[in-house]
């Protein structure tokens, strides 16, 4: 039988009384496992070898969190006071990033995971879109309840002939919008792949990588067996990571 693929979920680490964990969300984890049986990768940095890891999975799925990429990793000002930081994340996932697509190993990258990749590519950031003419507010409404706030809020349009397109995505369709940052200067190499109606960048995909590399702003593993585009997406990371499952 064919061997089922391992992919990689990137966790955050978050204090709960007097210790630490590394944790990764329910919603990343079932999604992933349309790709084959996730496992969370802990955000231990200096104690992880990237090759070494790269060479025991088929797929990476960098997660959204409440944390933000830290400026000083893309020339930024400093965060505004209050703003969630991981640095433990920042340091495993930045480099990961590149080498895991330089090795050819798919990637995923979903809403932080989406800003990392832009920054792991030599991108900057909008520390708050709304703050910035001409976009619009992208942030969710605490007081919502979570099937609202990640309930379709906005079109999206699709670019012709990239990766979107190839996996069935039509021209336009509806997605959730639960963000304060975005794409400020876009990463070398990628190539957009979808914009919101205000022309903020919502996908982009890395041109000439060796297998899947694809980032999306807005969050398809939200409910992702109801939402048919949202599957779709997870459905080409899937495909991709059986290749390399295959090839190994």
């Amino acid at each position: 039988m064919p061997r089922v693929p391992l992919i990689g979920v990137s966790a955050c680490t978050r204090q709960i009384g007097h210790h630490s964990f590394h944790i990764a969300g329910d919603k990343y984890l079932r999604a992933a496992a349309v790709a084959g049986l996730p496992l969370v990768i802990p955000a231990l940095g200096d104690l992880i070898d990237p090759a070494a890891l790269l060479d025991s999975v088929d797929g990476l799925l960098f997660t959204g969190s409440p944390s933000n990429v830290e400026p000083h990793h893309y020339g930024g000002p400093a965060s505004a006071e209050g703003t969630a930081h991981d640095p433990s994340r920042d340091q495993l996932t930045l480099p990961l990033i590149r080498a895991a697509v330089d090795t050819g190993v798919p990637v995923f990258g979903v809403c932080r995971g989406f800003q990392e990749m832009n920054v792991a590519f030599g991108g900057s950031l909008h520390q708050k879109v709304h703050e910035v003419g001409p976009y619009a507010d992208h942030r969710e409404r605490a007081e919502d309840p979570v099937e609202v706030q990640y309930g379709l809020s906005h079109p999206l349009h699709v670019q012709p002939g990239g990766l979107l397109q190839r996996l069935g995505l039509p021209a336009q369709i509806e997605v959730n919008s639960v963000h304060g940052q975005g794409v400020e200067r876009l990463g070398e190499g990628l190539r957009i792949e979808a914009l919101a109606p205000d022309g903020l960048i919502e996908a982009f995909s890395v041109e000439g990588a060796r297998s899947f590399a694809l980032g999306v702003q807005w969050h398809p593993e939200w409910k992702v067996h109801e939402h048919p585009y949202y599957l779709a997406l997870f459905e080409g990371f899937a495909r991709a990571c059986r290749e390399r499952a295959g090839r190994r």
